[in-house]
């Protein structure tokens, strides 16, 4: 590591709150990577919900409220002692960033030297940490360090060669979005049934729409009015407005499976849409955690609630198939300079676009 910087440009998340906690630096330390780790110069990371339900402590059960309400500013009833993916109190400071493109500059003991130059991505959902028990996971950028710097160390083994003709930008859009959107797809079995998606213009929501496309699934979108168009331009058969009940849209009993993001006061609609036997697959509550479920609804139709986190090692392996096979393709709607971060988080909130808005360090 003699020819690389000591320090170098990052993002120091400093505690749990609003925008301010976001502090750019340029005078943190490089770090080293450890027996099994790889160091990479990040070229590219994207933002996601993750990174914001984090800073604001979205995660921890004192908050009622949407993302959006405390995406500013943070919330006043965050408990920092279950404030994260795991439950575990976070560290600060702490480097956010699930989303990692980037090169291969150093490896740790352990570590075939020959991976050095290797263009990669590295797998958001880390099981290395915890010895790959079943249903447990770190999250990069929130129980270790992650993509919001020059730099950053992870397991060599969770850590994937990608080869193919894609921007930096395009492959920073792929590992926290479309690993959750094909989590929920591999979990529930989609396959050539009718799917409706929610939320579907964001980054997970319009990557489920092209990962249910492409196991031939007919694609019911919902999102804005705006942004229909976009989104059938994704591969989407029909689109719902956002705001609109989909049981009248639709019609009750319509649909195989749900892919929701959103949740929220509208969420009841979304089993009444379901056929008998039908499944419904979570990993986001953008509009709000708490929901009201009539029990009868979900025995009397025997339906299958999915929550979605852990993720199997297929489902990100899946995913560099189908990279490098050309099976899908990110949309990203616009790039930042690193410490502009502020500003990118700002306009995610805003929700004035489609597809995934990334993150690109100094050189």
């Amino acid at each position: 590591m003699s020819d690389l910087p000591a320090t170098m440009t990052a993002v120091l998340l400093t505690g749990h709150g609003g925008l301010d906690k976001l502090d750019p630096r340029d005078d943190v330390a490089v770090p080293a990577p450890k027996p099994g780790e790889v160091l990479i110069r990040v070229a590219a990371a994207g933002i996601n919900n993750t990174d914001i339900n984090t800073r604001i402590g979205w995660y921890s059960k004192a908050v009622k409220g949407a993302t959006d309400v405390g995406g500013a500013g943070g919330f006043a009833t965050v408990d920092d002692a279950d404030a994260s993916w795991s439950g575990t109190p976070l560290t600060f400071p702490r480097i956010q960033g699930a989303d990692c493109c980037g090169h291969i500059v150093a490896v740790g003991e352990g570590v075939d030297p020959a991976r050095i130059g290797e263009r990669v991505l590295v797998r958001n959902m880390l099981r290395s940490y915890v010895d790959y028990r079943p249903y447990e996971c770190w999250t990069f950028g929130s129980e270790c360090d992650g993509a919001f710097a020059q730099f950053t160390v992870a397991p060599a083994r969770e850590t994937h060669r990608v080869d193919c003709d894609w921007s930096d930008a395009e492959l920073a859009s792929i590992p926290c979005a479309y690993s959750t959107a094909e989590n929920m797809l591999h979990r529930a079995g989609l396959g050539a049934e009718r799917v409706l998606i929610t939320g579907a213009s964001g980054g997970v929501g319009s990557a489920a729409v092209q990962l249910a496309k492409r196991r031939g699934a007919h694609v019911i979108a919902q999102c804005g009015a705006a942004k229909a168009d976009a989104v059938k331009a994704l591969g989407a058969d029909e689109t719902v407005d956002r705001d609109a009940d989909p049981v009248s849209v639709l019609g009750p009993d319509s649909v195989d499976m749900v892919v929701d993001l959103v949740a929220g006061p509208g969420w009841p609609a979304l089993l009444d849409v379901l056929r008998k036997g039908g499944r419904y697959a979570t990993a986001g509550a953008i509009a709000g955690p708490l929901v009201e479920l009539d029990v009868r609804t979900l025995y009397l139709k025997d339906l299958t609630l999915f929550g979605c986190t852990f993720q199997e090692d297929a489902v990100f392996e899946n995913l560099v198939g189908y990279i490098e096979r050309g099976e899908i393709r990110p949309v990203v709607a616009k790039t930042y300079p690193l410490v502009d971060i502020r500003t990118a988080q700002e306009d995610f909130l805003g929700k004035g676009f489609t597809g995934k808005l990334v993150l690109v360090p100094p050189r």
